[in-house]
């Protein structure tokens, strides 16, 4: 595959945390760029989905009146330790914008909130910065809503509304924030030069619209305005480019509210079969397509099995009623084309999106699945912080993508030395419901129990005294319920095998938890377990 230059580094959060991961894309596309969120870490700085009732919002009649409606968000927040996962990371502060919206709420990027323990408004006019709280997240899209705790704090301010299109290309927008380099309002002039439909974070699809203005750290969550309206929220750039950056548009914004609305995110439906265009005339050929016919090739389908509805080598002509042509675009208005999967969470319906596909030279009408994310054994955790328990000396915890990322190169370099299925099975689905790679966090808690291992961490937990290991949950209910004498951790690399007296282990974790100040044993996911 081809890579765009301008690969970029993250301003405020590591790109382990908004990974551009492509799932379902087509085979021979370029990848997508990394893209900076444009949140401001101040290291001195100056400072779950609830339900929702909307009020109408009245449109602003002036410019005044949708700069009042443009807030400064700043941050206190911890994210999570991965390789202490008992704990948080040391508190940051950043900032970034946002802009009242019917409720009225707050909207803003989710990278700009994400893991905030405070959050703190500050309104153009002045006066006391508020406090508010993140009711609605979603970090794959990047959007968040932060709700003040007094609403009265904004009364006077009026919601702005969202534009009911797409902007046209080539037309121009001012673009409102509270960018590094001043504290007060900045307005930017810019130009809409492209919309396209494309990776965000997380192996998240969806529509973006490119600008050429310019952006610094700060922007983020800051709206962009054309005719009184929000016509898109500023999220990202490109690094190493000169006034390119990103807008999540209306269309996105108003599917994240409805979904959010029922107090739970579930995220845009999507497809994960890999395809490829039907453009070579060879390939054509084999799969006997007309020169009138147009469509994209499944190259392998998300997954095997009769029941599948799509197979290899099928040809979809058709999403819905939209015709894809041959490089798997539909035109979606005069002048615009876009990728079909743009029409998927459009058009979905009970969790499967109507296809037209040619099999065998047979036109048939098939139902797809569709899902907001890609199955995986290693899973993301976006805005949750990991599970985790400790057992004597040793810290248990699920894989995570992120957890991989945080390892480094050098980490990944270990993980290929002890051949560890971290790596083999990174991008995999689960064989069963509710399996996971359990790996010991850390090196061992020093413990006279733990003479003469090598103390390596990394290592996958394969089985406790040959009972196969599933999940984190199974392994805490196994080692409460084990009466041996001996607790035996088979590992399924190359790492030793560890081996204890389950009376001393147990006598060694109270101990192992005071002295190194750990306030819980589980995360809270899992405590119920040691307290039944």
């Amino acid at each position: 595959m081809k890579s765009l230059r301008g690969c970029c580094l993250p301003l405020a959060l590591s790109l382990a945390w908004f990974p551009n991961v492509l799932y379902g894309q087509e085979l021979g596309n370029e990848q997508l760029e990394s893209l900076v969120p444009l949140q401001e870490v101040a290291e001195a700085a100056e400072g779950a989905i609830a339900e929702v009732t909307d009020k109408p919002a009245a449109e602003p009649e002036t410019d005044a009146a949708v700069e009042a409606a443009v807030v400064k968000l700043n941050v206190t927040s911890r994210a999570p330790d991965l390789f202490r996962p008992w704990t948080k990371a040391a508190p940051s502060k950043s900032s970034g914008s946002g802009v009242v919206i019917a409720g009225p709420r707050i909207l803003t990027n989710a990278h700009v909130v994400m893991h905030a323990s405070e959050v703190l408004v500050q309104l153009r006019q002045g006066g006391d910065q508020l406090r508010g709280k993140v009711t609605a997240i979603a970090p794959g899209i990047d959007l968040a809503i932060v709700e003040l705790l007094d609403a009265s704090g904004l009364d006077g301010i009026t919601p702005l509304l969202l534009a009911a299109e797409l902007p046209m290309p080539k037309s121009h927008i001012s673009v409102y924030g509270y960018p590094t380099g001043g504290d007060d309002l900045s307005v930017t002039a810019g130009t809409v030069s492209r919309i396209e439909f494309t990776g965000y974070n997380f192996g998240t699809w969806g529509t973006r619209v490119q600008v050429d203005a310019a952006l610094n750290p700060g922007n983020s969550g800051g709206p962009a305005i054309q005719d009184g309206k929000i016509v898109g929220l500023v999220f990202s750039k490109i690094q190493e480019a000169d006034n390119i950056g990103y807008l999540i548009p209306p269309e996105e914004i108003e599917s994240f509210l409805k979904d959010a609305s029922d107090g739970e995110y579930d995220g845009n439906p999507q497809m994960f079969d890999s395809y490829q265009t039907a453009e070579n005339e060879a390939l054509r050929a084999f799969l006997d397509m007309p020169k009138e016919m147009t469509g994209i090739a499944i190259a392998e389908p998300y997954k095997d099995g009769d029941d599948y509805p799509l197979k290899r080598w099928d040809v979809i002509t058709h999403v819905g009623p939209h015709a894809i042509d041959n490089q798997g675009y539909v035109e979606v208005r005069e002048g615009l084309r876009l990728k079909f999967q743009y029409y998927v969470p459009k058009l979905a319906n009970n969790g499967k999106i109507e296809l037209t596909v040619v099999r065998d030279g047979k036109s048939q009408v098939v139902h797809a699945p569709v899902a907001p994310d890609r199955e995986l054994l290693i899973p993301t955790l976006k805005d949750r912080y990991p599970e985790y328990f400790i057992y004597g000396p040793i810290v248990f915890e699920p894989v995570t993508q992120e957890y991989v990322r945080g390892l480094g190169g050098q980490g990944v370099s270990m993980l290929m030395a002890l051949d560890s299925p971290i790596l083999k099975r990174l991008y995999e689905a689960p064989e069963e419901p509710g399996e996971e790679l359990v790996v010991v966090a850390t090196r061992l808690f020093p413990h006279p129990i733990t003479k003469g291992y090598d103390n390596r961490p990394l290592g996958v937990i394969k089985s406790v005294n040959g009972v196969e290991i599933k999940n984190l949950r199974q392994l805490g209910e196994l080692l409460r319920d084990s009466k041996d004498e001996f607790l035996r951790f088979e590992m399924a690399d190359r790492n030793e095998s560890l081996v204890f007296r389950r009376s001393e282990i147990g006598e060694a974790t109270e101990q192992i938890l005071t002295d190194e100040g750990i306030r819980f044993q589980a995360s809270q996911q899992l405590r119920d377990i040691w307290e039944d």
